[in-house]
């Protein structure tokens, strides 16, 4: 009976379906089935007839020698290297293991170690990975190498010239009791070492696993009218409104009671790179981990109510673009969730469950293209930026709008212009498939009075002109820009492109801050090179510049808004090494400055930052391209520390205040109606600044750097405010990992921190 009783344990784990944060991950009831059929066929024709002989399990070379790595780096800490176990992990080999397992199919052995397999993280090996290490535990206990892979639907026993397992008599099960043994477990318990049961549905698609412990209950569908004026209690766009403030109304928390501010709750997330920017709507807060793991908790307390875990093509876990796990935000329109995935897909999820709705496929994310940030919802459309155009394709980057009910495509506008077209000329005579770049890495605003979207664009590929068979005079359009595109057709309404030519990876690809000042409607953006630039968003018209760090790459018209680069820039070669400030950490980077209405100033986290940089030489074939340069990175000989965080006057463009320290600015500023303003740093603090003065008046350490978007939002009448900590994201994390390595953390805390005023 051990051997049923065993059977039917590994049944019962592999027909449930676990995601992410009950790993082991989902099983198929066929597959284990299959494995219990091969272990009846065994224990029948061996056992009982005793006509056939057990097959002898077979493995190659290869597997065993990779099996013996991933061993020592998987399993040995527990197990040993000798196999002989420890504590409550098994001994692998010798009489004892082969008594176990000797004349029962590998491939239950195999479920054993994938279900299980490592204690920390069961199910994070692929199968191929499983097998290599069954191969290894094989070879450890005699069994010869083959021609033969060994594989999960093997009927073959692990030891082919073990005694099987005599049959045994049935017998009714007498369950122990105190006092008195038993033959069998009394139903009913958990097994050791077993996955736990998932509480909730679980829903599995071939891309999707997605749990629901507790439907949303009280949700308000998000129309087009909330997306344009957000409710005060709801954050419904990565930056809080339309135009991309970084801004509550509400005005519960003021300088007078900040230090009132206490922990609500904290939500630990999955492990990997993020700079999440949650959204919230009638009391359900919604957030996006790394590898497009989507989570609704509720705001109150932190409970979570489902989770959506994105499951990749033959465990491609992410395109291009070299961020890794991120999708920085996700958007909200009636009563569905818009997930932009890794893969290039466009996902719309349940908002009450979590189920996937529809999902359409962007681009081909085989070929790198990937989505780093997110969509918006304007108009009923769900409009989105692609990423991952580093490389040289028949396609090139472009921004699609969606029907939000069905995911049909409406538009598509490419961010590459095209031979012929207009801005065509502007790439020299590089074909269409050698002109890189254009991606589309961060989130957009939306003005529906004029009917615009408003997108930065990133830079031309490879980085330096030279290595792109280019010159600063080719101006690449329409990179490193501010693209206006209609709504409705798509249609590019006007650009701005900042720096023509770019030539030092210093993009102007960040978000676009709209603002009334007086009568006059304005865009505002800052990109790396620190320059602060104000137009007018009807038409993208010149309105205004300030430099707000050291920089030494242009000079400026401060009449028409004109840049040169300095001559050697101009003039680089391959091979080349020039000095520049900024670095390619900025500057400014993806860290959003935060509008205050009330006082007119927009508040910027800047970096200090100097390099030198040299691009390589890359080849003209399909494929090929990528950013292509080698950096070093050297602190600004104008400034005595990295991290700046100033406030600007939208009117003059005159800086107001500004203080210093030594710490990166690591996230976005959340300011608010209260006239504070929030910001998150490299070394773990959180702090609340007067908006007016730049005074600290609160300040909190997290467990972590603190990164992404902080948001605020009300739930039962009590406004909320959350921070994220986590690790990663290209040049703002390197820089101060190199320069401050003092103030460096562990990696893997990733969590959401929320506070709220102190009950009184």
């Amino acid at each position: 009976m051990t051997g049923t009783q065993d059977g039917l344990r590994i049944f019962h784990r592999q027909r449930r379906s676990v995601p992410p944060m009950y790993r082991p991950a989902a099983r198929r009831v066929i597959a284990a089935t299959a494995v219990l059929a091969g272990w009846s066929g065994i224990v029948e024709g061996v056992d009982r007839a005793g006509a056939q002989q057990p097959v002898p399990a077979s493995f190659t070379s290869e597997q065993m020698t990779a099996g013996a790595e991933l061993y020592r780096s998987t399993c040995s800490s527990c197990h040993l290297e000798s196999l002989a176990g420890s504590f409550e992990a098994p001994e692998l080999s010798g009489p004892n293991f082969r008594n176990q397992w000797g004349s029962r199919p590998i491939s239950a052995l195999l479920l054993e170690i994938r279900e299980t397999m490592p204690p920390q993280a069961p199910s994070s090996l692929s199968e191929d990975e499983v097998a290599a290490i069954g191969a290894y535990i094989l070879s450890q206990n005699g069994a010869p190498a083959g021609a033969t892979p060994l594989a999960f639907e093997s009927p073959a026993v692990l030891i082919a010239s073990a005694d099987p397992a005599p049959a045994e008599p049935l017998e009714p099960p007498v369950y122990p009791i105190p006092g008195r043994p038993g033959n069998t477990p009394t139903p009913g318990g958990r097994a050791v070492g077993s996955a736990p049961e998932p509480p909730g549905e679980v829903h599995e698609t071939p891309t999707a696993l997605v749990r629901t412990i507790r439907p949303a209950t009280g949700l308000t569908p998000v129309s087009d009218r909330d997306l344009e004026f957000p409710p005060a209690e709801d954050w419904l766009h990565w930056r809080g409104n339309p135009s991309s403030w970084g801004y509550t109304p509400l005005d519960q928390i003021t300088a007078n009671n900040v230090g009132d501010l206490e922990l609500a709750w904290v939500w630990p997330m999955h492990s990997g790179t993020n700079n999440q920017a949650p959204l919230v709507r009638s009391g359900v807060l919604y957030l996006i981990n790394a590898w497009n793991i989507v989570q609704a908790l509720d705001a109150r307390d932190g409970t979570l109510l489902w989770e959506y875990e994105r499951r990749f093509p033959d465990g491609r876990q992410t395109g291009g673009f070299g961020l890794g796990a991120q999708t920085r935000t996700i958007a909200l329109w009636g009563d569905m969730v818009y997930v932009a995935t890794r893969d290039a897909y466009l996902v719309a999820l349940d908002a009450a469950t979590g189920e996937v709705r529809w999902e359409v496929e962007i681009a081909d994310g085989s070929k790198g293209y990937t989505n780093a940030h997110g969509p918006i919802a304007a108009n009923g459309r769900i409009i989105n930026g692609i990423n991952g155009c580093d490389r040289y394709e028949a396609d090139s980057c472009f921004i699609t709008a969606h029907d939000a009910r069905t995911g049909e495509e409406l538009w598509r506008t490419f961010t590459i212009a095209r031979p012929g077209e207009p801005g065509g000329d502007t790439w020299g005579d590089l074909p269409w498939e050698f002109r890189a770049g254009g991606d589309v890495w961060n989130g957009a605003s939306w003005d529906p009075l004029l009917g615009f979207v408003y997108f930065g664009v990133a830079q031309a590929k490879p980085w330096v002109p030279a290595s792109r068979g280019l010159t600063t005079a080719d101006s690449a359009l329409y990179t490193n820009a501010t693209l206006a595109l209609d709504v409705q057709t798509g249609e590019i309404a006007w650009y701005r492109q900042h720096n023509p030519g770019e030539a030092l990876d210093l993009d102007e690809a960040y978000e676009q801050v709209l603002v009334d000042v007086g009568p006059q409607p304005v865009v505002l953006t800052i990109g790396k090179p620190g320059v602060l630039w104000k137009l007018d968003r009807r038409d993208g018209r010149f309105l205004g510049v300030a430099e707000t760090v050291f920089q030494n790459v242009v000079t400026i018209d401060y009449e028409t808004g004109a840049v040169q680069y300095r001559d050697d820039i101009q003039n680089a070669e391959v091979g080349d090494w020039l000095s520049v400030c900024p670095s390619t950490a900025g500057g400014k980077n993806w860290h959003s400055s935060g509008y205050h209405p009330d006082s007119g100033l927009l508040i910027l986290p800047l970096a200090q930052t100097c390099m030198e940089i040299s691009g390589r030489e890359v080849e003209r074939a399909l494929g090929s391209g990528g950013t292509a340069a080698d950096r070093m990175f050297y602190m600004s000989p104008e400034a005595d520390s990295i991290a700046k965080l100033a406030a600007y006057d939208v009117d003059t463009l005159e800086e107001v205040w500004s203080v210093q320290q030594e710490a990166a600015f690591n996230s976005g500023i959340l300011t608010t109606a209260g006239g504070l303003a929030f910001v998150g740093d490299f070394d773990r603090w959180v702090r609340g600044y007067d908006v007016q003065t730049g005074e600290v008046l609160w300040s909190s350490r997290l467990g972590g750097p603190v990164m992404g978007f902080p948001i605020a939002f009300e739930v039962d009448g009590v406004q909320h405010l959350a921070f994220s900590t986590t690790q990663g994201g290209g040049s703002p994390w390197q820089f101060p990992s190199l320069w401050t390595p003092e103030l460096a953390t562990p990696n893997g805390h990733n969590a959401l921190y929320v506070f709220r005023l102190r009950s009184r």
